[in-house]
Order: structure tokens, then sequence, then C-alpha cells
């Protein structure tokens, strides 16, 4: 089931004297984060309308309704913003919303259970999927069509195509390296 809110950024520090909010947008345009409408604290007891906003590196640099001063903005910092689903547009063709991946069955090629999809994490490369299995580490791989060829956000399913040794435990690594 989709979730009704996604989460589109995330507050960083305060910037200048006056109020302004660093904002890290998780969104393809982060200037549309103002076009969603108000957004939402993870809570839903804060909402937070975007007067004004700007593009400084990979942050948004933006002003909020009710927010004049760095003590205020900075009471806001680490403050997760979100937006009811119905006010998104959807994704394109191949695009997903990571919170639909979110708890995605993995599956091999050979449909054999891998484990689940836990986060969608971006360290500067691409997204990862992490992924977590019973008994066994966790690992992440690339969400590229060569190793994530099938994506069934319906069927509540992905197939990966893992390079080889990747699923291999540290207990069967070491068997082989003692050999």
């Amino acid at each position: 089931m989709a979730p009704a809110r996604i989460l589109v950024g995330i507050v960083g520090a305060p910037h200048g004297v006056r109020g302004d909010v660093r904002i890290k947008p998780y969104t393809s345009d982060p200037l549309a984060l103002k076009a969603y409408g108000p957004l939402e604290s993870e809570d839903g007891r804060q909402s937070f309308k975007i007067i004004s906003a700007r593009l400084q590196g990979d942050m948004l640099v933006a002003k909020l309704d009710g927010v004049s001063d760095r003590d205020r903005a900075a009471t806001l910092t680490n403050t997760r913003l979100f937006v009811p689903r119905e006010r998104l547009p959807a994704p394109d063709e191949g695009e997903y919303y990571h919170s639909d991946l979110i708890g995605l069955r993995v599956e091999d090629e050979a449909g054999n259970d891998i484990g689940t999809v836990v986060a969608v994490d971006d360290f500067g490369a691409g997204d990862l999927l992490d992924i977590a299995r019973s008994g066994a580490p966790s690992f992440h791989i690339p969400f590229t069509d060569e190793f994530v060829p099938v994506v069934d956000v319906s069927g509540g399913r992905i197939v990966i195509a893992p390079p080889e040794g990747l699923l291999d435990t540290e207990a069967e690594n070491l068997d082989e390296e003692r050999g």
C-alpha cells in the first residue's frame, strides 16, 4: 500500500540571521517544494509554507512563513518535511518514490527470496537499495537497470541480478580463502 505522505526534504541549519533555513530536498526539482503547498512535519503538528526559495549548491535556502529569526529557524533543524501524496505528480515510467520501494520483497532472477528493501541511500554516486536478509548481513546494490531489472511495485517485489559473490556470506568467503 502506498504511503499517504511522501518525505520531500529535511531542514538543515539556519542560513543567516533573518530566519532562513537550508533544506535538503529529496525531489528531482528542488524548487518544486514551493509548489507542493504547505509542507508538514513528520508528526503532522506543524505546517510550513515556503514564502521564497533559491538554490545554493545542492541545498534549498528557504524563507518559511512565521519563521523570522535565527533562533526559531534553529528549532527546525532536522525536521523531516512531508507532503500528502495526492499533491505530488505521478512518477514517470521507470521512476519511483523511494517510499514505494521500501518494504518490497527482493528476489533473484530464479525467483529465490533474497530479502526486503529497507532503505534507498545515496552516498554521492547514485541510488543504492539497502537490502536486509534474514540470517545474513544486509547489503547495498546499485539501483540501475543492470542490477535491478524488474521493479513491480503493485506486485510487491523487485528482482535483482547481483554481481557474482555479492550474496556470499562471510563464512562462505572464509571457507573459500582457506580453501
